[in-house]
């Protein structure tokens, strides 16, 4: 059987949600996956970034959503199950980081809790309402693919609740792929280290480093990335890729501190 055989897709790519498609790293894997004939719900906050997003091409369905409100997630998978009838796949990719820089002593609460409830909080809630769709279909089963980070192995100064969100990630990624074996669900992480997008800008010109010092640090293509996550999503369920960790090959990750 080919992959396609084996999951149930029945010789489609399969039907994917991916959070946080309005820009970034979401935009690139969604066009990627387009590219490979995936039928792709586009989820982010603001309407008309999903939009430029899908217009790309290919088969789409645009729903604004807030990954962190427990109403926005159940009516974004309700969306993508009536309008494609099943669900393959979920990029679990929608995040913030937050306020940089920001001492620990001086962080406010306010800033914690959004960088909670959107990183770990919104990873839940969507793994959540995957796992529910993927466990009651037929055929059944799917995948999951969390965006982690290298700041799930280690931290940047001052990026507390970040860092703290991405380590909980892996625990979710682990426990997940733990608990969806029964149910031919697959979970997997992707750890990225500054690739280019909007938000990895001022890597550029200079990031504080762990010696207090100001420096700055190469990138990488974020269609690097995307193409990552595609031949994770395309794997067949019985095989996974638990974590992959794909970065700029000369960035401050291994001996960073």
């Amino acid at each position: 059987m080919n992959a396609k055989e084996t999951d149930g897709r029945d010789g489609r790519a399969g039907v994917a949600v991916v959070t946080g498609a309005g820009s970034g790293i979401g935009r690139a894997v969604t066009r990627e996956l387009l590219r490979g004939g995936w039928s792709v719900v586009l989820a982010g906050r603001r309407a008309e970034t999903l939009e430029e997003t899908a217009a790309a091409g290919g088969e789409t369905l645009v729903v604004p959503t807030d990954v962190s409100r427990p109403g926005d997630v159940e009516a974004l998978f309700a969306a993508a199950v009536e309008r494609f009838g099943r669900l393959d796949l979920l990029f679990n990719n929608a995040g913030t980081s937050g306020p940089g820089g920001v001492p620990v002593e001086e962080l406010p609460y306010e800033a914690w809790r959004h960088v909670v409830d959107t990183n770990l909080n919104g990873a839940f809630l969507c793994a959540q309402a995957a796992y529910r769709q993927m466990k009651g279909q037929t055929p059944q089963g799917g995948r999951i693919i969390n965006n982690g980070s290298v700041s799930a192995h280690v931290p940047r100064p001052r990026s507390v609740a970040y860092t703290a969100t991405k380590h909980a990630l892996t625990g979710l990624t682990k426990s997940l792929a733990l608990d969806g074996r029964p149910y031919r669900i697959a979970v997997g992480q992707i750890d990225i280290g500054n690739a280019a997008t909007e938000m990895t800008e001022r890597m550029r010109a200079g990031v504080p480093q762990a010696n207090g010092e100001i420096a700055p640090e190469p990138v990488m293509d974020v269609a690097d990335v995307a193409r990552t996550v595609r031949h994770m999503a395309e794997l067949p369920l019985e095989a996974n890729v638990q974590f992959a960790t794909v970065l700029a090959t000369a960035m401050p990750y291994v001996g960073r501190g």
